[in-house]
């Protein structure tokens, strides 16, 4: 009988005095309001917040609707707070002339709020190449920092080990592969107007990633010669840039001469529609016979103008 009264629940005087919606309440975190003027943005955040055209969208659905989802911060030393998740809302509501934001405040550690800073823009609908190598490397580090992992060497992408990479839990985490995360996080040696190229589309990730080795001064000099004459490198170009670099042979003469180089895609082409000419061929020939007949005729046409040019003078 004794054994059975251990086993059994008897419950807390509290419980016949609050309802079943109002304990589970008292688990969940606590989302109250604090004034937006003392909420700092994350160091180094790598996401940007732009005053643009979605921006004011939504702020007028702030305006309406008011701050529905609480924003993430910490408390600082000073008993201000740091954003941690949330910097949109937080500017949205400065932009609408709004005071107090909803937050929750959690204690967290700065190796902590990185992850979770990184994390919870994943689901972004467009992340820049700048925002990528920004946050890769931040999560990385700290990552590191946290002694989760003793395999984050960058330097060799592609070692392979036997465990997964810090960098491939990155990449499963963003939908890239472990080599495109040391890609990305390469991107941070690029100077701000390389990297303004690639996030505007006009460098690609290989180039880039290649040019990132180059010195800062190099890298000067290649922005300066892209820039004037409007050209931006192939990926052979970039290794070739690469190249010389590392072994201390890197001119500015070499520069003009890699980037004024025709790349096959720029090469002017003269194409003709088969439909076009099969008429003037046998059934049986096949495009390289008259791609070889059509030479042939050139030739001789050339040829003939050369005698008519002799005989002229």
């Amino acid at each position: 009988m004794k054994e059975k009264e251990e086993k059994m629940h008897f419950p807390k005087i509290d419980d016949f005095f609050t309802t079943q919606e109002e304990r589970d309440e008292q688990k969940l975190e606590k989302v109250e309001k604090i004034a937006v003027s003392s909420i700092s943005n994350f160091p180094n955040h790598p996401y940007q917040v732009k005053d643009n055209e979605e921006m004011e969208d939504f702020v007028e659905n702030i305006k309406q609707k008011g701050v529905i989802h609480p924003v993430i911060v910490r408390t600082k030393e000073d008993g201000t707070y740091e954003m941690i998740s949330g910097h949109r809302r937080k500017r949205a509501c400065e932009l609408a002339g709004i005071k107090e934001i909803p937050a929750i405040v959690r204690d967290m550690s700065d190796e902590d709020a990185i992850i979770y800073m990184v994390d919870s823009n994943k689901q972004r609908e467009k992340i820049l190449p700048s925002e990528k190598a920004f946050a890769y490397k931040m999560k990385l580090e700290a990552m590191k920092r946290q002694g989760q992992r003793n395999d984050l060497e960058t330097s060799s992408p592609t070692a392979t080990k036997l465990n997964k990479s810090t960098a491939e839990i990155i990449g499963e985490d963003f939908g890239e592969g472990r080599d495109n995360v040391y890609r990305y996080i390469r991107l941070t040696e690029l100077i701000p107007e390389l990297l303004q190229l690639v996030d505007d589309e006009k460098m690609k990730l290989r180039p880039a990633v290649e040019i990132s080795y180059l010195t800062k001064s190099e890298q000067e000099y290649v922005f300066e010669v892209m820039e004037y004459n409007e050209v931006f490198p192939s990926h052979p170009q970039a290794r070739e840039l690469k190249k010389l670099s590392a072994d201390g042979n890197l001119t500015d003469d070499d520069i003009d001469r890699i980037l004024s180089e025709e790349k096959p895609n720029q090469k002017e082409q003269v194409r003709f529609m088969e439909e076009d000419i099969r008429k003037y061929f046998p059934k049986s020939y096949t495009k390289s016979d008259m791609q070889k007949t059509i030479i042939s005729l050139l030739e001789k046409w050339q040829k003939q103008r050369e005698r008519n040019r002799r005989d002229e003078r």
